[in-house]
């Protein structure tokens, strides 16, 4: 299975992309990269536009992503996936994950699709008062793809009550085009209760008291 880093997008409130933002002196997707190997992962890469990624010794799949954060459009977020028929683990770049979540998510077997993100009730050491999503891990690559096809067309139609990001992907995997697309259930996917975290800004990385 390859495991890509999704680093597209654009972020105009940072000085450079998020996940290049440092954390003991270590950009977070250099962290992602190091932890995947630690855990016997080599099939790695970051998909991304931007030849700055080329710095982490793992090829980049070059991917126009229109997102912009803060002012993206509808659906344009769900761009962000570099298409592959093979099976594939997507993480997401601005996520601090801890060795004990990345372990979960290559450990985690599925034939299908599973999500990954937190859920309450929530470690004292995570860093927030609400769930993140973190990745999904694909076999059936043609059902992800129709269901990022879904959201696209659903976000037309103003189905959604806000932007649709992770949640409203995974809750038209879970329960289709036609189901409760704006529902969170927080048991209906493999939960990770640490640290494990994105970032939204730049402070956001002091909140983050981790030595490994």
């Amino acid at each position: 299975m390859k495991y890509i880093i999704l680093c597209g997008g654009s972020y105009p409130r940072w000085q450079v992309p998020r996940q290049l933002t440092e954390l003991n002196g270590e950009a977070i997707v250099a962290r992602t990269i190091r932890l995947l190997r630690e855990n016997g992962v080599y099939d790695i890469a970051i998909s991304s536009h931007d030849p700055v990624f080329n710095l982490f010794g793992v090829p980049v799949l070059r991917h126009e992503n229109a997102f912009v954060d803060g002012h993206g459009q509808s659906g344009e977020w769900c761009d962000a996936f570099y298409p592959t028929d093979e099976p594939v683990c997507y993480l997401f770049g601005d996520v601090v994950f801890s060795p004990a979540a990345i372990r979960k998510i290559v450990e985690t077997e599925t034939d299908d699709i599973e999500f990954f993100a937190s859920a309450p009730p929530f470690a004292p050491e995570y860093p927030k008062h609400w769930a993140e999503p973190f990745a999904f891990k694909v076999r059936n690559t043609e059902r992800f793809q129709q269901a990022i096809e879904d959201v696209k067309r659903l976000a037309k139609a103003g189905a959604f009550n806000r932007e649709p990001i992770a949640w409203e992907l995974w809750n038209v995997i879970k329960y289709g085009p036609d189901g409760n697309v704006n529902r969170i259930l927080f048991n209906n996917y493999t939960a990770i209760n640490d640290y494990t975290c994105d970032i939204d800004s730049p402070d956001d990385v002091a909140r983050f008291k981790v030595c490994d």
